[in-house]
């Protein structure tokens, strides 16, 4: 069942739940896509369509700008167990359809799991993770506490400093959050 959402939804870490993600652009593709080429996953275009899409792949770090989007996207999922992707668009090239679907297992384990109570978050291991979810991740940390420091992140989420400072001034230069007060005493203020 189709659950339409925002990005924004998607972004902030509201609770979804859905078998795939469907990401339609009514521009389609360029003349330079053909179907065949959309099976094969072999597709070359050096002009965007719709820079906005663009955008926010290259903020899930989905993509880079540099026409390599079909192929981290196919590594990703393909590392993840899930299904390969269907791309989509018609002899006109008047839409373009992705469709990202869901790995299976996650399926069954959530209809396993939902009569069960589960694990608080705060006793869950953390694994590393990447790029957007570090973001979130970190965004809704300094949420919870805003006095947090870049020690306690490196700490709580397996990070280097470097790592964070990196997260820290992405946040930043994204608009999320801001520095009140100096760096000893201050806090951070997660803008909504």
């Amino acid at each position: 069942m189709a659950i339409p959402t925002s990005i924004k939804t998607l972004l902030s870490g509201d609770v979804v739940e859905w078998a795939r993600i469907e990401i339609v652009s009514f521009l389609g593709p360029d003349r330079s896509v053909t179907q065949e080429g959309l099976k094969r996953y072999r597709v070359s275009n050096r002009r965007y369509r719709n820079r906005r899409i663009g955008d926010i792949l290259k903020e899930l770090h989905l993509t880079e700008g540099r026409n390599t989007g079909f192929g981290k996207i196919l590594r990703a999922l393909e590392e993840n167990g899930s299904p390969k992707p269907e791309f989509e668009t018609d002899d006109d090239h008047s839409y373009f359809i992705s469709r990202l679907f869901v790995q299976e297992a996650f399926l069954k384990e959530e209809n396993t799991q939902a009569g069960t109570e589960k694990e608080p978050k705060r006793s869950q291991k953390k694994e590393p993770k990447k790029g957007a979810e570090k973001k979130l991740d970190v965004l809704r940390r300094m949420e919870e506490n805003p006095m947090i420091t870049q020690v306690k992140l490196m700490e709580e989420f397996n990070l280097t400093r470097k790592q964070v400072q990196k997260l820290i001034k992405d946040l930043r230069e994204d608009g999320l959050i801001e520095r009140q007060g100096s760096n000893r005493s201050g806090k951070w203020v997660v803008k909504k």
